[in-house]
């Protein structure tokens, strides 16, 4: 990947970890903010829930993203509370525990091979019946708290966070006309969607992003950019940031070698 020009869409305060695995190829990564992390407008219901899940009202805490892990944390500072020693955590993915064992000091039990909800039920189907409290971003998917529910579980998801439009960063349409671009890294189905709204508010035609490889971490972002009438250039088997490095070097690889591949 050495001298390739990547864009990374995540939030400023998550970029630093991809930024740095991409640096570290020799490729340059050039930060667009597509989106920006933020607790709901009113906190009430999600203060009123912590409290609870704080004097051991649930057996298990799901977290599905590294996000809510970092607004929860902030929710629990600001209240003075802390998650209870018998709170079981499971996780969709080794980052989010990462995060839930730095910023909460909590070891998650459960953590899927596959990095999806799907898979994350499947996990813990065994220990259900149990109480569950599911903290999701605030246009989650239904797919996990509904399985759960059917699974035996007694449910109470909240939204934890909401996704806001980011801003600043490079001028992308800018430097997508004058073809200094060859790959577009997203981490979401969010990163997607407002990508998209930030070139469009650029005055920028998305077929500019048609010699540029977009490359996606799972399925459900990779849906989003095929949503957005646009194609996927690489998609890691292992759906997380070093999973999603690997693939694009390899994906350059064959590119130079006159074999482009689908990673």
């Amino acid at each position: 990947m050495q001298g390739k020009s990547i864009v990374v869409t995540r939030a400023l305060h998550q970029a630093g970890e991809l930024s740095s695995l991409l640096s570290q190829h020799g490729a340059k990564a050039l930060l667009y903010p597509c989106i920006a992390i933020v607790p709901p407008e009113d906190t009430r219901q999600l203060d009123s829930v912590l409290r609870e899940m704080a004097g051991g009202a649930f057996d298990w805490l799901v977290l599905t993203s590294a996000n809510a892990v970092m607004i929860l944390s902030q929710r629990l500072a600001v209240a003075n509370l802390a998650p209870p020693p018998g709170l079981l955590l499971a996780c969709v993915g080794p980052a989010t525990a990462e995060a839930a064992h730095r910023l909460l000091g909590m070891q998650a039990r459960a953590i899927p091979e596959n990095y999806v909800a799907e898979a994350l039920v499947e996990l813990i189907k065994p220990v259900l019946p149990a109480r569950v409290l599911v903290l999701q971003a605030e246009r989650a998917r239904p797919v996990l708290r509904e399985k759960l529910a059917a699974a035996g579980a007694t449910i109470t998801a909240l939204a934890t966070y909401r996704t806001v439009q980011g801003e600043g960063g490079i001028h992308l349409s800018t430097l997508l006309k004058a073809q200094q671009v060859d790959a577009i890294t997203f981490t979401s189905a969010s990163t997607v969607e407002h990508c998209v709204r930030r070139l469009q508010a650029e005055g920028a035609d998305l077929s500019l992003l048609t010699p540029v490889c977009l490359a996606c971490i799972g399925p459900v972002t990779a849906q989003a950019v095929a949503a957005a009438g646009l194609v996927v250039g690489v998609m890691p088997t292992e759906h997380t940031i070093e999973g999603l490095v690997e693939a694009l070097k390899a994906y350059f690889c064959s590119l130079a070698k006159g074999h482009p591949l689908y990673v």
